[in-house]
C-alpha cells in the first residue's frame, strides 16, 4: 500500500454487505442505519437505493462525523491487509430515538449485526431495534460479525453478544466468532456442542457456526444437525466470504427452502465473491448460486 498510487472504491461494511447481496437475490430489503452528511454518505445513499434498497430509515447525520473507511491490500490469497478508519464514525451514533417501529412492524425478519453492538448510542438504537421485532412477531436474526478493532474489551463482547444471542430466533457466526462471545481467551476453543447446549436453553430455534475451509454446521432445537461444504473456487482474498454466506443463507430461508440447501446457498455465493476483488458489488444472483451448486465449484471463463 506504501507504493499504491490509485484506488477502486466499494461500498463495504458487513451489514451493508448482507443487504446489498439479499437484494441483488431478489428479496425486499430495507437498512436501518446513520451515514455521514458527507461525499462518501452520499455515494453509500445512491449506491444501496440503486441496487434496490430501501433508505428510508437511513439517518443523516449532521453532527460532522465521518464515514467509516477502510483501505483493503490484497497482496496473495492469503494474505489482505485492511487499514481501518472507524474513529468517530457516523454508523455507532445511530440513536434510540431513530428507531422507527413502523418501518420495523413492515417486515417479516430484522437483522443485527454485532457491531452495532460496540458503542453507545448505537448500542442502545440496537437492543431497542431487536425488542421491537420480537415485540411486533419477526425474525430476529443475529450476525455475529465480531471486529476487534470496534470494541474495549472481551468481557465487553461477550456480554452484549450473549445478550442479543439469547433473544435471537437465529444465530450465525464463525467458531471463532463463537468463542470470543464464550469469552474463551486461553485459545481452546468450546466444542460446538456445548455452545448450542447453553443458546438453545433461551431463544434461538436455529444456529449456524462457520469452520471456514472445514465447512459449516446447522443445528435446530428439535436436536438436528445440518453439515455444509464448501466449493472449489480461485480464492482471491478472505474478506467478504462470511457476508455472502449470510445473505445467501438468509435469502435460502426467507424461501422456506430446506437447510441443507441453505447451506449450500450459503457457501456458493461465498465461494462466488472471495474469487473477485470487490465483495459488495461481487455478491451474486440467484441464478449463479445454483449454477455453483449444479457444477459443484465456481465457473471461470477465458
Amino acid at each position: 500500500m506504501e507504493e499504491t498510487k490509485t484506488f477502486s472504491k466499494y461500498v463495504g461494511g458487513s451489514p451493508i454487505n448482507i443487504a446489498i447481496g439479499s437484494s441483488k437475490l431478489g428479496l425486499k430489503v430495507g437498512f436501518i442505519g446513520k451515514i455521514a452528511d458527507d461525499q462518501h454518505g452520499r455515494y453509500i445513499s445512491k449506491y444501496i437505493k440503486d441496487v434496490g434498497i430501501n433508505t428510508q430509515n437511513v439517518i443523516v447525520d449532521h453532527k460532522k462525523h465521518k464515514t467509516g473507511l477502510t483501505f483493503t491490500e490484497i497482496k496473495s490469497p492469503t494474505e489482505s491487509n485492511i487499514l481501518m478508519y472507524r474513529d468517530e464514525t457516523a454508523d455507532l451514533y445511530l440513536e434510540p430515538s431513530d428507531i422507527d417501529e413502523e418501518y420495523i412492524k413492515s417486515a417479516s425478519s430484522l437483522l443485527i449485526s454485532g457491531t452495532a453492538l460496540a458503542q453507545s448510542p448505537s448500542r442502545e438504537a440496537t437492543i431497542k431495534a431487536a425488542r421491537l421485532a420480537i415485540k411486533n412477531n419477526l425474525k430476529l436474526i443475529f450476525e455475529l460479525d465480531y471486529r476487534p478493532y470496534t470494541w474495549k474489551s472481551m468481557e465487553e463482547v461477550s456480554e452484549y453478544y450473549q445478550l442479543m444471542a439469547k433473544m435471537a430466533d437465529v444465530v450465525i457466526g464463525t467458531r471463532d466468532e463463537y468463542d470470543v462471545m464464550e469469552n474463551i481467551q486461553d485459545g481452546t476453543q468450546l466444542d460446538n456442542q456445548r455452545t448450542i447446549t447453553e443458546l438453545f436453553k433461551y431463544n434461538p430455534s436455529l444456529i449456524l457456526i462457520k469452520h471456514g475451509k472445514d465447512g459449516s454446521f446447522a443445528y435446530t432445537r428439535d436436536g438436528k444437525v445440518y453439515e455444509g461444504s464448501i466449493y472449489k473456487t480461485k480464492v482471491l482474498k478472505s474478506f467478504g466470504a462470511g457476508d455472502s454466506y449470510a445473505s445467501g443463507f438468509i435469502f435460502a430461508l426467507h424461501k422456506d427452502l430446506p437447510i441443507e440447501t441453505a447451506l449450500k446457498y450459503g457457501a456458493a455465493a461465498s465461494s462466488i465473491v472471495i474469487s473477485k476483488h470487490s465483495s459488495s458489488e461481487a455478491m451474486p444472483t440467484e441464478e449463479q448460486i445454483k449454477q455453483v451448486i449444479a457444477d459443484g465449484e465456481v465457473r471461470f471463463d477465458d
